[in-house]
């Protein structure tokens, strides 16, 4: 959960609004998932009753979400999203190269707990750990992308510090030894809260493209969860396609 901009011209309300809105378009909260209480929302975010109320009646009145009595918020959005198939091997040259021509700087690389979120996604147990790596990539000196990622503790002793200052976390994980197998990728858009503002020096609720990637093992293991926030203004990404 991001911190809310209290000094902001836009509401709390909205604020909560658009948070929650991005975690379900990124399938942080899936269909089906329930969201807190008026009341835990209120508390999650230390704000009122009302204020969280409004954000929730934003979220029904755009369809996100249903609201029922004894059942609570639910997650109604189906994310109509239809994959595009790409060769892996010509997308990981293109994301190693991406790495060698821009420059690191690591804010982060710690063991800690899965949320629910990542273990899911990774296909792991509740409260196990992961290694997490929280990166701010720059281009020309000038910041481009907010990027954590997710590995198997196994992996630690690959994944350092000084490996990710000079080598791209996908070619670290190649060194090691690991064959990469096939790989999932969605692409949202959200508006930056005040987290991805500083990091990435953006204006309050500036345009973000986020990029979530899944990296798999030969064998179909989770080897890779990345979660990138690109300034919109200076990172596209282009396909080209062939008959």
């Amino acid at each position: 959960m991001s911190a809310l901009d209290r000094s902001a011209a836009v509401p709390l309300y909205h604020q909560i609004f658009l948070q929650l809105r991005d975690e379900i378009l990124s399938g942080q909260r899936a269909f089906g998932s329930v969201l807190g209480t008026e009341k835990e929302v209120s508390h999650a975010y230390a704000v009122s009753r009302i204020t969280a109320r409004r954000a929730l009646a934003e979220l029904a009145q755009h369809r996100f979400v249903a609201r029922k009595r004894r059942v609570g918020t639910t997650v109604v959005y189906r994310p109509p999203v239809k994959p595009i198939e790409a060769n892996m091997d010509q997308a990981v040259d293109s994301l190693i190269h991406f790495g060698r021509a821009t420059r690191v700087r690591i804010l982060s690389l710690k063991q800690e707990e899965a949320n629910a979120w990542v273990a899911e996604t990774m296909g792991l147990p509740t409260g196990e750990k992961v290694l997490r790596a929280v990166r701010i990539r720059y281009l020309n000196n000038e910041p481009l992308g907010y990027i954590v990622s997710y590995v198997p503790v196994t992996l630690s002793k690959y994944v350092t510090r000084t490996a990710l200052a000079h080598t791209p976390i996908l070619k670290v994980i190649k060194n090691a030894g690991y064959r990469l197998g096939k790989a999932s990728q969605t692409v949202a858009a959200m508006l930056a809260d005040p987290l991805l503002c500083r990091s990435l020096a953006v204006e309050p609720r500036s345009a973000i493209l986020r990029v979530t990637r899944l990296v798999f093992d030969a064998n179909g293991s989770p080897l890779l969860l990345t979660v990138a926030h690109y300034r919109s203004d200076r990172y596209q990404l282009r396909l080209d396609l062939q008959h």
